[in-house]
């Protein structure tokens, strides 16, 4: 079943004719990209670029943090340096299933059901306070998040291409919150948070932000087939088998270390991978290193996995520090790959 055209666009960026881009018109429409985010995001330039790089590995994002700290705001200007379809999805208890994936009604004159796509049909959903609704309503996206499709009532439509949910989440320490299920954490490329601006950026905002928002300035720097086309450019980096063998590794240490419960799943080695692709290629580079491999591995990781120790395994502040602590301290004792990791 179609819906709006999305199949033909999901053809395209499946298409092998789409355009791969050369280093310096990569950098410059990435420039493009990260400057107009830093015109409303300020001083957060690793949060920014992790936004980026999971769009562009074609991933999720989860944002986690406390209230009034950006969240919402880095997801939505993202969407905006995009001309693509966005949409918005405000999380509540009382939100339903079919008020994310759409609903088949009963048309009168035709004697038929006709499905009406719901807000998860767009190239980049932002799905706000995704905690605050219930696991059975979270649970609405694993399909579109794994498989790039909606099944309602036994019909399957096809997703726009690209597409990108990028979340926000409050801790779950908060009132009103429901942790993830570990199928849905799993399904996130990365997760971040955005932290406290410094006193500076604070201090810049007090002037900037008080009769309008920067966001209310911010227009599209790139169409969805220039966006099209850097996926594919990053889909072409090289990962060589050490660097390959080097994230495996990692990945797989991290189910047989004692201080964690549950390990990464095989979906997280293919996250890594395709996140370090991105990561070079918005360095200007053809093929991964495994400093790549290492700057993401808490990023892309850390949410997946439970801590052993039972007070640090609720979901909270305590069980991501016990994790990140985990993954850096196996990325510090994994012998990294020496030789060639470029291609021959």
């Amino acid at each position: 079943m179609a819906t709006n055209g999305f199949l033909e666009v999901r053809s395209m960026a499946n298409d092998s004719a789409v355009r791969i881009l050369s280093s310096v018109e990569f950098h410059r429409t990435s420039t493009r990209i990260l400057e107009s985010i830093e015109t409303v995001i300020d001083g957060k330039r690793d949060a920014v670029e992790m936004a980026l790089t999971v769009l562009l590995a074609e991933g999720h994002l989860l944002i986690e943090d406390v209230p009034g700290v950006g969240k919402t705001m880095l997801a939505r200007t993202l969407a905006k340096t995009v001309d693509c379809t966005v949409n918005r999805i405000q999380f509540t208890p009382d939100l339903l299933p079919s008020d994310i994936t759409g609903v088949s009604i009963y048309n009168q004159v035709s004697r038929e059901f006709e499905f009406k796509p719901g807000p998860v049909f767009a190239n980049i959903v932002i799905g706000d306070e995704i905690n605050r609704a219930s696991p059975k309503t979270q649970s609405a996206l694993l399909e579109s998040m794994e498989e790039g499709q909606v099944t309602v009532d036994g019909e399957t439509s096809a997703l726009a291409a690209p597409f990108t949910v990028i979340a926000t989440q409050n801790p779950v320490e908060m009132e009103g919150t429901y942790p993830l299920p570990e199928a849905q954490r799993d399904r996130f490329m990365a997760r971040i948070s955005m932290g406290y601006p410094d006193a500076a950026a604070e201090l810049a905002m007090l002037h900037t932000r008080e009769n309008s928002s920067p966001l209310d300035d911010v227009q599209p720097v790139v169409s969805t087939m220039e966006l099209i086309a850097m996926i594919a450019t990053v889909r072409e980096v090289f990962v060589s088998s050490p660097v390959e063998q080097y994230a495996v590794t990692i990945v797989q240490a991290t189910r047989s270390d004692p201080d964690l419960r549950v390990g990464a799943s095989p979906r997280a080695t293919l996250h890594l991978v395709r996140a370090a692709k991105a990561r070079a290629a918005l360095d200007g580079r053809e093929f991964v290193l495994p400093d790549d491999i290492d700057a993401l591995a808490v990023s892309v990781l850390a949410h997946r996995l439970i801590p052993a120790n039972r007070l640090s395994s609720s979901g909270g502040a305590a069980s991501v520090a016990a994790a990140s602590e985990a993954v850096r301290r196996i990325v510090a004792t994994t012998a990294v790959p020496l030789g060639a990791v470029g291609p021959a």
